[in-house]
């Protein structure tokens, strides 16, 4: 086993040369353009973009924070100026990294840009892995949703969505859900495969539970399926399948 594969499986870091053109974008001007993106799966759940340097079209300025892990040693960090405009501490690259391939790449602060291409079109939150499928079925299984022995929602025609390394989530029309149970939140999250999600709280025996159901209003073209459909957390309610109870998944949601 050589050292990248050492360190791969130790920190749990793969890297994979991706196949589609990324750009990164501060005010319309372009950060970087690469048709040679790394995938590198730092954590399990996704994996973030490295880009070749000699991609990079602004200017990286070194700052005097450094940062350390444990699988790709140590890392310097960049301000990135770009026509004017400066966003801090957005980038950094690990020069000396026990993972050679990683030596020559720039990491970008997601959130520091304003803009994530894939080809032409906009990425939100993280890239979408070439690994995940997500699948909407139809169905007509009846699924009943439970917590603390009162009734949330009781339907027989979900929409059952398969999602790699994910249990199996039930989208349930309004009409079957207790609306008088939630209320509106402000809290949303973006998914690269579905879109933005908005969240309801739940309040059972005076008891309240943020953001305990969410739905995608507008989901993307490939997920139209969910569109208005209502979501609880399997790994936070008791979910009965043809009347029978379910085994509460553990996520990194639980």
């Amino acid at each position: 086993m050589d050292i990248q594969q050492q360190q791969s499986a130790r920190g749990r870091v793969r890297v994979e040369r991706g196949a589609k053109r990324v750009r990164g974008l501060i005010r319309g001007g372009v950060v970087f353009d690469t048709a040679q993106p790394r995938l590198v799966w730092e954590v399990p759940y996704y994996p973030a973009y490295y880009v070749p340097v000699a991609d990079v079209q602004a200017e990286l300025v070194p700052t005097d924070v450094t940062s350390h892990s444990p699988s790709r040693g140590n890392a310097e960090h960049f301000d990135v100026h770009l026509d004017g405009h400066s966003v801090s501490d957005a980038a950094l690259r690990y020069n000396e990294s026990p993972i050679e391939e990683l030596r020559d790449l720039v990491r970008f602060e997601w959130a520091a840009l304003d803009e994530w291409l894939e080809e032409d079109e906009p990425v939100y939150t993280h890239p979408r892995d070439p690994y995940t499928r997500v699948d909407i079925l139809a169905s007509s299984r009846q699924v009943r949703v439970v917590l603390d022995g009162v009734t949330l929602a009781e339907s027989s025609s979900p929409r059952i969505l398969f999602e790699t390394g994910l249990p199996a989530r039930y989208y349930l029309p309004m009409s079957d859900v207790r609306m008088e149970l939630l209320t509106p939140s402000e809290t949303t999250s973006h998914c690269p495969y579905k879109g933005q999600a908005t969240y309801w709280s739940l309040t059972l025996d005076g008891r309240r539970h943020d953001d305990f159901v969410w739905t995608y209003r507008a989901p993307f073209a490939e997920s139209q399926k969910i569109a208005g459909l209502l979501c609880f957390f399997n790994e936070k309610v008791d979910i009965y399948l043809d009347g029978e109870l379910q085994e509460r998944p553990k996520t990194k949601f639980s």
